[in-house]
């Protein structure tokens, strides 16, 4: 009894680590058949692919930098025995910055690459919220111009209608530029205001989902919200504030038939209203609407692209165009409001990146698939890409002399080798339970060699999917046993063949 309970205390609990999943097959193979649907996407526009390593040098991962007296902030960190501090990547495109500057004369410029693979966040882990999680990347390295950002947009609008998503999103488009222009005009420039500044785009940011009076106290001394907690404001007066209100409340979606673009004139015209003299403002609105130029020649309208002064995206990061995907089906969330499904991608210009790494400006734009929340939203619509054919589970060889396993080692040798998807049954268990197991398998069918079929040179082959059916309708043991529904006998010769046949009868 001692030894026992010595056991039992030295059994571990299994435990999954908070902030990870694990996956079986049926999710892994839906996701695949997406991912599979964007790298076909992706290659069609001329991208190629590429493979970085989960763990990248500390310092490569440049704002996600550890302090030194807590290198695991943001990201998980170790020392190599050199003690360089590694890091699993935080993100892909630190890694792809890292690989163009190390093979930077190597490679054809602009350089078309998308990548797809985990990533890592040393954060608290919520609802939705992983300390693991896959994203899907394109990005066009060495290419200043905006028509790189206009192709971008259009990659995120044809991948998505590639998903089945068709006229359910739409790719938003701002400019930070655009955005420093305004904090120009009301008076925010220079590194004092920095923090002002922020709170200010942080209120833009929150449009969608407080509306315009919402973010006008956040603009001004602050906002109380339906259980009482204040936020603090910008603490704007109230020219800026209408001023910043005329910026995002602009609406980027024409009238029905409206000219395109004799609307983007008076669009960006209002735009340059709000930002007055501000170069870098100016300059913005002028990208943008080049950007929208090209995506209206190419055909793409504004049901699927368009400027959008509420995006604002990776504020300390971007240096241009900044872009996101949005779903725009309803949902309910966690509160039971019914809101959009909100953003799958998103992405923007980084031109100051890759120049981490080298004494010259390398230009560069991209954007990231947030693989989970995209392959939430196609369950959400029921889309036929994730359920795929129906995939048999494998033929299960029954043991049922293991003095012979051998003869049943060569059956299950046969069917491999016709690419017929089979196993032969490893465990200690009699027939009955060797049988449950090929159900719980999925097994189309099960074969059975006893001494009697192996001297006559034959097998037994159970559909079991047949014999299924048949066993609704019978009612008796005795009627069971007499009909042996589903269960003939071949030559050894014909055990392919005839397995080939329940698989065609059943997928």
């Amino acid at each position: 009894m001692a030894k026992a309970d010595s056991h039992k205390a030295d059994t571990l609990k299994p435990r999954l680590p908070r902030g990870f999943v694990d996956r079986r097959e049926d999710e892994i193979a839906a996701q695949h058949r997406m991912l599979e649907t964007i790298r076909q996407s992706f290659e069609l526009y001329g991208f190629e692919a590429l493979e970085t390593p989960f763990v990248e040098y500390t310092e490569a991962l440049g704002k996600f930098l550890p302090d030194l007296d807590r290198p695991n902030e943001g990201v998980f960190s170790f020392q190599d025995d050199d003690e360089s501090w590694l890091s699993l990547r935080y993100d892909l495109t630190a890694p792809l910055a890292r690989h163009v500057a190390e093979h930077f004369d190597a490679i054809p410029k602009p350089y078309r690459s998308f990548r797809a693979g985990y990533v890592f966040r040393n954060e608290k882990p919520g609802p939705g919220r992983f300390r693991q999680f896959m994203q899907f990347d394109a990005d066009i390295v060495g290419a200043g111009s905006v028509a790189a950002d206009a192709e971008i947009c259009m990659l995120m609008a044809d991948t998505l209608e590639k998903l089945g998503l068709t006229g359910q999103f739409v790719v938003k488009v701002n400019n930070r530029k655009v955005l420093d222009g305004v904090m120009e005009a009301i008076g925010l420039a220079g590194a004092d205001k920095a923090g002002q500044r922020l709170t200010v785009l942080r209120a833009i940011d929150k449009l969608d989902r407080l509306g315009a009076d919402g973010v006008r106290d956040l603009l001004g001394a602050g906002r109380k919200d339906e259980s009482g907690d204040f936020t603090k404001g910008a603490g704007l007066d109230a020219a800026a504030v209408e001023r910043i209100l005329a910026y995002v409340s602009f609406q980027s979606a024409p009238v029905e038939g409206a000219d395109r673009m004799a609307f983007w004139e008076q669009f960006f015209g209002a735009w340059t209203d709000v930002v007055g003299d501000s170069a870098i403002g100016r300059e913005g609105i002028a990208e943008l609407h080049a950007m929208m130029r090209l995506c209206a020649a190419a055909g793409y309208g504004f049901d699927r692209i368009r400027a959008d002064p509420s995006v604002v995206r990776g504020l300390e990061y971007y240096t241009g165009p900044v872009y996101e995907a949005e779903l725009t089906f309803p949902v309910t969330n966690e509160d039971g409001q019914v809101v959009r499904f909100g953003s799958v991608a998103g992405g923007g210009r980084y031109d100051g990146l890759v120049g981490r790494f080298r004494s010259e400006p390398v230009p560069a734009t991209g954007f990231s698939i947030g693989v989970s929340r995209l392959f939430s939203a196609l369950q959400l619509i029921g889309s036929p890409l994730l359920e795929g054919k129906k995939k048999p589970g494998p033929v299960v060889i029954l043991v049922l002399d293991r003095e012979n396993i051998a003869d049943y080692q060569r059956l299950v040798a046969l069917l491999r080798s016709e690419n017929i998807r089979a196993e032969l049954y490893l465990g200690g268990s009699g027939m009955k339970a060797q049988m449950k197991y090929a159900d719980r398998r999925g097994a189309p069918c099960a074969i059975i060699q006893g001494s009697n079929e192996r001297e006559a040179g034959e097998v037994q082959i159970k559909d079991l999917i047949e014999g299924a059916k048949a066993a609704e309708g019978i009612a008796s043991n005795a009627e069971w046993k007499a009909a042996r529904p589903a269960q003939f006998s071949v030559p050894e010769a014909d055990m392919v063949a005839r397995v080939r046949e329940v698989l065609a009868r059943h997928f």
